[in-house]
């Protein structure tokens, strides 16, 4: 245990954020650098080493979280970035976009604020990139099998590191420009910098992993000539299909799907754009969708000097505390404040969007909305509760409903889907065709970070036995596990 009484000598505290005035002018992480390391050590002090670990559970990647807590607390940081990466291939993501439900579990957090596991996870990764101790790990032989990995999201990523180091051939196709995924082109700079994914790629280059992109499987190259060259495939294409908002007025311009709003800002951070084809600046914004995306857009609009930012969510605004049926050790769905809600804007809850308006060039002006209610479970419309809010940019961050069917990859492969719509798989994460594997949320559907990781690892595992008749990989979950879904 890392000091019997640091949960009783010290409270929790988190990273500093910039000022708001300061950070709006920049697209840098919104975090003080170096601002934790000062206080990280009292904070790893708080874990209670307990005698069942319920972070363990929380963690979809089963992180040994009590362990390099007392690493931390000891700093020292070889040891504990050892024991960070026995489980987590990319904990510098994870530490930096994870919701932490490793936190909403932690048995410290039933009458006290819990640990902050995912500050020290940041902190540990961080000081082991600037101490040297994050080293590319080459196989020391090569098993003489080939893998093509779709998709270098988190999934993808994670999926291709394991089965690199476990000897494979692996190349991984992305049909961006480059690689990274959504962990590139979805997350806006401002909440990860791209240079922790560079070097990532820096490091798997190393050991070996290949990286082809601007590649789409299923248009650019046939499926089944991808199987032909590889003795096993892993998709990991991701759950890329959004979801849509049918209402009239949809065809007006300037409403766009977020995933065609945030990868134009990201690519002005790469150099591609000097200024972002679509762009919020001076416009009035409404973001429709409550989620995390909705809030990547809300930040994204702020930078760009909106003049005003409304994000709509259908659903009541949550609690700020657990809910009768939301108890611990279990994920709660909280009323939470990101830093891009801390920048401005206003949130509007339990309303639903019944129509856009435009102008004579047919451009979108205003957004009509009404407010809802749920009657015996129901979701109804108050009457005499509608109104309009001026709109001159809309982005539709409403989630995703599942893998691109449109490229030809799931018809080509002959894939069969679940009930859900994502592609079905077996305990080792193989589909109906074999040698073929998927990962993250083509499988899953729509979810966390930290599960596209585990998924990529666990789907790694599956194919390594596949290949070779046995495998040594760790495998954290299996996909009929639904007792952690958050």
């Amino acid at each position: 245990m890392a000091d019997p009484k640091g949960f009783l000598n010290h409270g929790r505290e988190v990273a500093k954020s910039r000022p708001v005035d300061v950070r709006l002018k920049d697209w840098n992480e919104v975090y003080v650098p170096g601002s934790l390391l000062p206080i990280i050590s009292k904070q790893a002090s708080r874990c209670m080493d307990c005698g069942i670990p319920f972070c363990h559970n929380g963690c979809p990647l089963g992180n040994l979280i009590p362990e390099w807590n007392d690493y931390a607390y000891r700093e020292d940081w070889s040891a504990a970035s050892e024991r960070l990466h026995a489980t987590n291939n990319f904990p510098e993501f994870t530490g930096r976009l994870c919701p932490a439900p490793c936190e909403s579990a932690c048995v410290l957090g039933i009458n006290q604020p819990a640990v902050t596991i995912k500050n020290v996870e940041v902190s540990i990764i961080d000081k082991a990139w600037d101490s040297g101790d994050v080293a590319p790990q080459a196989p020391e032989r090569l098993s003489g099998k080939t893998v093509a990995v779709i998709g270098s999201g988190p999934a993808g990523l994670a999926a291709a590191q394991q089965l690199t180091r476990a000897g494979h051939t692996v190349a991984v196709y992305e049909r961006a420009d480059r690689v990274g995924g959504l962990l590139r082109y979805g997350i806006p700079e401002f909440k990860m910098e791209k240079r922790h994914i560079n070097r990532r790629i820096e490091q798997m280059r190393a050991e070996g992993t290949r990286f082809r992109t601007g590649i789409e499987i299923g248009r650019d190259l046939k499926a089944t000539d991808l199987k032909k060259r590889y003795d096993a495939v892993v998709i990991a294409a991701g759950a890329t299909t959004a979801r849509d908002l049918p209402v009239p007025g949809r065809e007006l311009n300037g409403i766009h799907q977020a995933m065609e709003y945030l990868p134009l800002a990201n690519k002005v951070q790469e150099g591609d754009f000097v200024a972002p084809p679509i762009t919020a600046e001076g416009k009035h914004v409404v973001v429709i969708g409550g989620g995390d995306t909705g809030a990547d857009c809300v930040g994204t609009a702020h930078r760009q000097g909106a003049a005003s930012v409304t994000q709509l969510e259908i659903m009541p605004k949550p609690g700020e505390d657990r809910a009768p049926n939301q108890p611990w050790p279990t994920f709660p769905m909280l009323y939470k404040v990101t830093s891009a809600h801390e920048e401005g804007g206003e949130r509007v809850y339990s309303v639903s969007t019944t129509h856009f308006e435009g102008d004579e060039d047919g451009n979108v002006q205003w957004l009509h909305l009404v407010e809802v209610e749920f009657v015996d479970g129901k979701l109804t419309q108050k009457p005499g509760m509608e109104r309009k809010i001026p709109a001159q940019l809309v982005t539709l961050a409403m989630g995703f409903t599942g893998t691109d069917r449109e490229n030809g990859l799931v018809d080509q492969f002959g894939l069969d889907l679940d009930e859900r719509g994502n592609i079905a798989r077996d305990a080792d994460f193989q589909t109906n065709v074999p040698g073929v594997f998927v990962a993250g949320d083509a499988g899953r559907g729509q979810s966390l970070i930290v599960w596209a990781i585990a998924e990529g690892r666990s789907a790694a595992r599956g194919c390594d036995r596949f290949l070779t008749g046995a495998s040594d990989l760790p495998a954290p979950i299996r996909p009929t596990d639904r007792s952690l879904m958050v």
